[in-house]
């Protein structure tokens, strides 16, 4: 039998590979739904690319590649045998248990038993080879399987230049035996039950015993007294006190020696007292929640104390929270509940599919396409039905219920290269939105372009307050970003009431009073938008000198869809990041017509269109000599964020150095300001910055290199196609087959385009009289139908929950969890979706 599956073998033993380190292996999950080996019809890992596939998936990459030979996991899910007590067994340790899968499920997992099973599997035939299987199996081969099933997971930080490290699930959670000894934790006072030290002070989650912290603390120092206590009793887990919050808290664990993440730390936590959904995180080692009343924001935005009633179907899946992501989570469940998003992305999934790259989990429109299909098809959200219960325990096989979809994958995609979306640390949710509207510009080169629903002009007006004279300007937003006035609050006399109770309430260690929000009217944050602002360090024209300058916004557009900002997030005076507790009368319907841009009006004048003078620093040295020694001071960061979003190199860093390096923002409106200025960025004693060779010069004008667009047209391919696909994969010949071949709709749209590549133009492509991005307007009428809200005290900790009305009702969106909602936080959010209404 050896010789025979050594033979059967021999054909494909070339494309059977050993993972090398670096090597991601994907074993958990499909890369192109949301299978696993739990799933009825388990995963498939290929032998080659080590990708997973589902049931459903697998033939097709069989089909596109030829790899014949799979790994197929499945993971079996049963319920415990019963004792005579009619409790279950104590869990016994399974040999055959080697997937390290998270827990996705609604279920006891003290009640339940698992066995994994591996086999090879042969295409097309499926011929089976169950393992281990060491002593018929090749010896490459066998290493091959075992270095598939030992591999960690593929989200783990490869990249040396990233500081964390993904926290994994801790064994002893599950299964954790807590001490019943009465022990409750003061909410402060902590000390070292060793030694006096009041900081870095670990809380044991078995006994409730509170030691101070070693080597592997958060760098506050300690004496070593948890571990000395973890080596006497073997009580593996503990959480060190004042970084608890209703995200988490950071848990160590002694015997796997590192930090890691407890699932069932709330309950763990509520052995000893502490209500985690109550806690705030507090460095120093005070909790937050000690002096709180139960009214607070956690709870409204939640809807905390409601019995809201569970929703499924299309639509309705909630998304599994991977720790601090629900900044993620909330923006995609609101994306999704937009017709253009569903229509460009899930509309199009089996076109999107099949033309999928090689490797389908770091291309953005397949991750799109899965997530909306997880999110819309209701296979993930469906309600337990009782005829199906029994019958599963009938045949002692759990099918159990999902805890909504895992988007691990999406957003190790989503956070690539982006050193804070790929941390573990929580986000703001307009900046991540912001972060995925560009990804979507990026990668809907020449094809549908969802985000142009939220795309509007604005129109500033910049007045010379000393010449009267004026300059008007537009600029490419996506989001309406609202002041929040302080002193336009109409419950003054209740703040400053509320806030001596507080302080009384604080100096005396008593119980805060019932928290008092200011009130600011809709119409106070409208004013205060369309208000002229004062312009730092405006340089007039007019007057060839610095002056007092005032700018106003109007929308020279209205987009289909308004997303309006809450500027609740500001810096304290000793610049720790706050938020601004405000209860805000957001409207259900929204009319800003008034606020349509006019353009020049009658009787004004503009400014003269000369650009200011450059200050060179007094230097002993020649620049004109050394101008080719030193380079110019330009922000290279900013340079990157704008050329990430399609502009040409050479117009991003004259942007940058002509705006002072002062960020991506104001040199991407001083792009849009001067689109017609063709000229390289010249700068005294510097000369022009720019290269002399060929390839260099052609990558500063965003111009693909000539021989290698020849060489694509001489593979029969029109010349404006070769060009599209060239600037779209960075000029790299290969990834520009690739994507030509998984973007075919884009050379009927090439072929068709009446207009050229300007390099008078910074090598926009003009079709027309259309330039630059597209704009849709229309009338400034609106709907509410999403809210995003934030729980805590500022972007770096806290909880997002979004509200989305479907079907004339709200849904709460909290995490996995959905259900129909009774009270939404409509006065409590920080961005709120709006859609336009015909008049």
């Amino acid at each position: 039998m050896a010789e025979d599956l050594g033979e059967l073998l021999v054909p494909y033993m070339p494309t059977i590979r050993v993972p090398k380190s670096g090597d991601r292996v994907y074993k958990t999950e499909c890369s192109f739904s949301y299978d696993s080996p739990e799933s009825d019809g388990g995963l498939y890992v290929c032998m080659s690319t080590f990708l997973g596939f589902g049931r459903e998936h697998v033939e097709r990459h069989y089909r596109k590649t030829g790899q014949s030979v799979y790994m197929h996991l499945k993971r079996h899910i049963r319920l415990k045998a019963t004792g005579a007590s009619g409790g279950a067994f104590p869990k016994r340790i399974n040999g055959r248990l080697f997937l390290e899968l998270e827990n996705n499920t609604d279920m006891n997992t003290e009640d339940y038993e698992y066995e994994d099973e591996a086999k090879l599997v042969i295409f097309p035939d499926h011929f089976e080879i169950p393992l281990p299987n060491i002593e018929e199996l090749p010896a490459l081969v066998t290493i091959a399987c075992d270095a598939v099933l030992n591999s960690k997971s593929p989200y783990r930080k490869l990249d040396q230049e990233s500081w964390e490290e993904e926290l994994q699930v801790s064994k002893f959670a599950n299964n954790l035996v807590q001490v019943d000894n009465g022990v409750r934790i003061p909410p402060s006072g902590w000390k070292c039950a060793r030694c006096d030290l009041r900081e870095n002070l670990w809380l044991n989650l078995t006994d409730g015993s509170i030691m101070c912290g070693r080597w592997f603390c958060s760098g506050n120092g300690g004496n070593g007294h948890a571990l000395e206590h973890h080596k006497q009793m073997g009580y593996p887990l503990a959480v060190r006190l004042g970084s608890i919050t209703p995200d988490g808290a950071d848990v160590y664990s002694f015997d796997e020696e590192e930090a890691v993440v407890d699932l069932h730390l709330a309950k763990h936590l509520a052995h000893f007292g502490i209500d985690m959904l109550q806690m705030q995180r507090s460095e120093s080692g005070v909790l937050d929640n000690e002096v709180k009343p139960r009214v607070n924001d956690w709870e409204v935005i939640q809807e905390t104390g409601l019995k809201l009633k569970p929703v499924f179907g299309s639509g309705y899946t909630g998304i599994k929270n991977l720790g601090n992501s629900s900044y993620l989570t909330t923006v995609m469940q609101v994306i999704f509940s937009i017709p253009e998003f569903q229509r460009a992305y899930v509309g199009n999934l089996t076109r999107i599919f099949d033309y999928a790259p090689l490797d389908p989990t770091q291309d953005f429109s397949t991750q799109m396409a899965k997530l909306g299909h997880g999110l819309l098809s209701g296979l993930f959200s469906k309600p337990p039905m009782k005829s199906e219960l029994i019958e599963q325990v009938m045949k002692e096989e759990h099918k159990p219920q999902l805890k909504g979809i895992n988007t691990r994958m999406f957003k190790a995609l989503m956070s690539k290269s982006h050193a804070e979306f790929s941390s573990n640390r929580q986000q703001d949710a307009e900046e991540f939105f912001l972060h995925f509207i560009n990804l979507v510009e990026r990668n809907s080169i020449g094809s549908e372009n969802p985000s142009d629903v939220f795309r509007f002009l604005v129109e500033e007006r910049t007045q010379c307050c000393q010449s009267r004279k004026v300059r008007y300007s537009q600029r490419v937003d996506y989001i309406m970003q609202m002041p929040v006035p302080m002193e336009a609050a109409t419950n003054k006399e209740e703040l400053i009431a509320y806030d001596l109770k507080r302080r009384e309430a604080e100096s005396a260690k008593r119980p805060l009073p019932e928290v008092v929000r200011a009130k600011i009217p809709f119409s106070a944050c409208l004013q205060g938008f369309s208000e002229p602002e004062n312009v730092p360090d405006f340089w007039s024209s007019a007057l060839q000198a610095k002056s007092a300058g005032v700018k106003t916004s109007r929308f020279a557009s209205f987009p289909e869809y308004l997303v309006v900002q809450i500027k609740k997030f500001t810096f304290g005076l000793d610049w720790v990041p706050k938020k601004l507790d405000v209860s805000i009368d957001m409207p259900d319907l929204l009319d800003i017509n008034h606020l349509r841009a006019t353009g020049l009006k009658s009787g004004e004048e503009e400014l003269p269109d000369i650009a200011p003078p450059i200050i060179i620093p007094d230097d002993p040295k020649d620049w004109s000599r050394n101008h080719f020694m030193e380079s110019p001071d330009i922000d290279e960061s900013s340079v990157m964020q704008l050329a990430e979003m399609g502009f040409p190199l050479e117009a991003c860093r004259k942007a940058v150095y002509y705006t002072g390096s002062m960020g991506a923002e104001v040199a991407f409106n001083w792009i849009i300001a001067h689109m017609e200025e063709p000229e390289p960025l010249t700068i005294p004693g510097y000369g022009t910055v720019t290269s002399t060779s060929s390839h260099v010069q052609n990558a500063l004008l965003n111009q693909p290199p000539e021989e290698i667009v020849a060489l694509i047209c001489s593979m029969g391919f029109p010349r404006n196609y070769a060009i599209q696909a060239l600037r779209a994969t960075n000029n790299n010949l290969e990834r520009a087959l690739e994507w030509m071949f998984s973007h075919p709709e884009s050379e009927e749209e090439a072929a068709n385009v009446s207009g050229y590549v300007d390099t008078e133009n910074n090598g926009i492509i003009t079709d027309g009289e259309q330039e630059g991005p597209r704009i849709k307007d229309g009338n400034g009428r609106y709907e509410l139908f999403g809210i995003i809200s934030h729980a805590g005290t500022s972007t770096m900790s806290g909880h997002y929950v979004c509200h989305i009305k479907k079907e004339g009702r709200w849904v709460i969106y909290n995490d996995h969890k959905v259900s129909a909602s009774e009270r939404p936080p409509k006065d409590l959010g920080y961005l709120y979706f709006y859609h336009r209404i015909s008049c």
